[in-house]
């Protein structure tokens, strides 16, 4: 008998191991129980044998699943109508490691990165995967409660948690109040909600660095930050990048032990993108105090994130489920990981395909046409655009161009050179001086123009403000139902962008991303010659952003048509360029849109403009900036070669990091 009782303890034992490591989620804005029969309870087995495994009673909000009953059939997954829940298996020794979480069946994260004294750590991971709410617990604004949600731990309790760790000494400064932690917040368009005064007021505030430290931090803050024109604004009428750039410089002049960027590079364009990220690693250069502090940055563009940190975590997961933040990788070697979809150190592999750069055959042959290739061409005359706001005046000068099937154009420029004015134009919605002044003299040669293709244009524009009254499948249907139907686009389209998931949603009550997302669609689902899509990355996290770049790319191949891309992520740029269009001249004054040209000429001739290097890295070819002034930067800079400088060998490279 006493073998038997300890072989049954032995299995009790396994079979609550083996529960620990099964997470259930349900979704609240999902989850409807008075609008259901509840089927996910009904067609439950443990609940048949009479265990409370699903609960559901008649004043419940939403259902909660027990984790230590659930024996993961997923027939509750199934069953359910509006697809709000999810059962998912953990590696084992992750529960052990569990740091947060926010409530029963909701988000839990595992693990935290630890920053290091004197230098930047990059954090990388899609949407929803806890970047936000370790910056939080590292923070100080939130007290970790190593899961137990029901009976939070008090800090003793967390300090053995973390022990051995560095992580136990940085939270015994943090329960010391030896930490000040200030935070770069991600949403800056909220900023003029909660701030009320002037540009220059504000940053002299918040400038205590300047006296104890002995130097002018405000004068360097808001000239790195390009803020000297609008010191005399009001926060209120300050555009997107000018908040993002002030955000920035506000945090900077702080004196601070842990700084954090959260997302610093959102609405600023490409030359904007390295000023901010070379100011953010000035932060630990201008003071003895460098050495001491903390720098962590969130960032979906990787090419930035390449070039400001020095160590790089990667957090994988389920967005919404739960999180997992990796040991610290070399730059290089994280951010290969994370695009790989594998973690070498954990034998992991949490994506099914691997993300890679490789240019089009067509980019790297100049944008000339193969000898098989029979594509129908057309092309658009030099026009002019003057523009007048106020005392203000813009000029913008397009130089003549041609473009033909089966080809994308990326714009490339500085904000404020005309971009969106030159799609516009394309699109139809704004007419060139020419066509004003034939228009005025009622002499529009209407014989000259009868040759000419007349081609339809989809236009997604940059700035997206949903009206429509509904839900997304409405919207879908009323708009594009024939293309949203179709099988090809269905594949092509809908399923790697994620769509399934949002159907059901309002449009009024979708995020930023996933507005992005539907705008995409239905930009590509209406029927045109010319695709004109304006910023497509906005809003959209690194994984999403390749996704996105891809899915532009498949349709625009299998479609044969056209695409004029404005694109400031330059990975995303380099990813779609068949050829490009480069904007010279003075920002917000006078601009020129060269004719379109090859992606080696192009991006030599804008990188030349903003003084920065790329080269490609051997594993995925993805474009990473080399360090300002290092040795490949100025072997590149000698050789007149801004773009994809290529190695002597096959060798995967070292970090150029000093």
């Amino acid at each position: 008998m006493p073998p038997k009782k300890n072989h049954r303890a032995k299995n009790d034992a396994a079979a609550d191991e083996q529960a620990l490591t099964r997470i259930a989620i349900v979704t609240a804005e999902r989850c409807k129980p008075k609008k259901c029969h509840q089927e996910c309870k009904k067609s439950c087995p443990v609940v048949k044998l009479g265990k409370l495994c699903i609960e559901v009673g008649p004043k419940s909000k939403i259902a909660y699943l027990s984790e230590p009953l659930c024996i993961g059939c997923g027939i509750c997954v199934k069953k359910c109508p509006f697809e709000a829940i999810n059962i998912i298996n953990l590696p084992k020794d992750l529960e052990r490691n569990t740091t947060h979480r926010y409530g029963p069946n909701s988000f839990k994260l595992h693990r935290l990165p630890m920053p290091r004294p004197g230098q930047v750590l990059g954090l990388v991971g899609t949407n929803g995967i806890g970047k936000s709410t370790a910056l939080k617990i590292l923070a100080g604004k939130m007290k970790p409660n190593l899961g137990r949600f029901d009976s939070a731990p008090d800090w003793e309790e967390i300090l053995v948690h973390f022990r051995g760790s560095d992580l136990q000494n940085y939270f015994t400064k943090i329960l010391e109040d030896d930490i000040k932690a200030t935070i770069k917040p991600q949403y800056v368009d909220h900023i003029p909600r909660a701030v009320r005064g002037l540009v220059g007021d504000i940053l002299k505030q918040k400038d205590d660095r300047s006296e104890k430290e002995n130097w002018d931090c405000f004068t360097w803050a808001h000239q790195e930050a390009e803020l000297t024109h609008v010191l005399d604004r009001d926060v209120g009428v300050l555009s997107g990048g000018e908040l993002q750039r002030f955000a920035i410089a506000a945090v900077a002049v702080q004196v601070s032990d842990m700084y954090m960027f959260d997302e610093p590079s959102s609405y600023l364009d490409v030359k904007q993108r390295l000023t901010a990220a070379h100011m953010i690693r000035q932060v630990l250069e201008h003071t003895e105090l460098g050495d001491r502090r903390y720098v962590m940055v969130v960032e979906h563009d990787l090419a930035v994130l390449d070039y400001l940190s020095d160590y790089v975590c990667v957090l994988y997961g389920s967005p919404g489920a739960y999180g997992v933040v990796t040991m610290p990788f070399s730059v290089r070697v994280g951010i290969n990981a994370f695009l790989a979809g594998f973690i070498p150190t954990e034998n992991l592999r949490f994506r099914d395909d691997s993300l890679t750069f490789k240019i089009s055959q067509r980019a790297e042959g100049g944008g000339e046409l193969g000898k098989n290739d029979v594509m129908r061409s057309y092309s658009y005359p030099s026009m002019t655009k003057t523009q007048t706001k106020g005392k203000a005046k813009f000029i913008l000068h397009v130089e003549e161009g041609m473009f033909t099937d089966s080809e994308i154009l990326v714009l490339l420029g500085e904000n404020g050179t005309g971009k969106t004015t030159f799609v516009r134009m394309l699109a139809g919605l704004l007419k060139s001086d020419e066509q004003v002044a034939l228009e005025e003299e009622g002499e529009m040669d209407l014989a000259a123009n009868a040759g000419a293709p007349d081609l339809n244009v989809s236009y997604k524009p940059q700035k997206i403000s949903p009206k429509f009254q509904g839900t997304v499948r409405q919207l879908l249907h009323k708009r594009i139902r024939e293309s949203y139907i179709h099988p090809q686009f269905v594949s092509d389209v809908m399923k790697p962008l994620n769509m399934d998931a949002l159907m059901d949603n309002g449009v009024q009550n979708l995020s930023g991303g996933e507005l992005q997302r539907l705008a995409i669609c239905l930009a590509l689902g209406k029927p045109a010659d010319v695709y004109l899509v304006d910023e497509p990355s906005a809003y959209l996290d690194s994984e999403q952003r390749i996704n996105c770049a891809k899915v532009i790319k498949r349709f625009i191949m299998h479609s044969k048509k056209t695409a004029f891309v404005v694109e400031h992520d330059f990975i995303m740029a380099t990813y779609l360029a068949d050829r490009v269009v480069v904007y010279t001249g003075r920002p917000g004054i006078e601009a020129t849109a060269t004719s379109p040209q090859s992606l080696l000429t192009g991006m030599n001739q804008f990188l030349k403009s903003l003084e920065v290097t790329f080269r490609r890295d051997p594993v995925n070819f993805r474009p990473r900036i080399n360090k300002r002034g290092s040795q490949k930067d100025a072997e590149q800079k000698k050789n007149g070669n801004y773009f994809f400088y290529e190695n002597e060998d096959d060798e995967p490279e070292e970090d150029d990091d000093l």
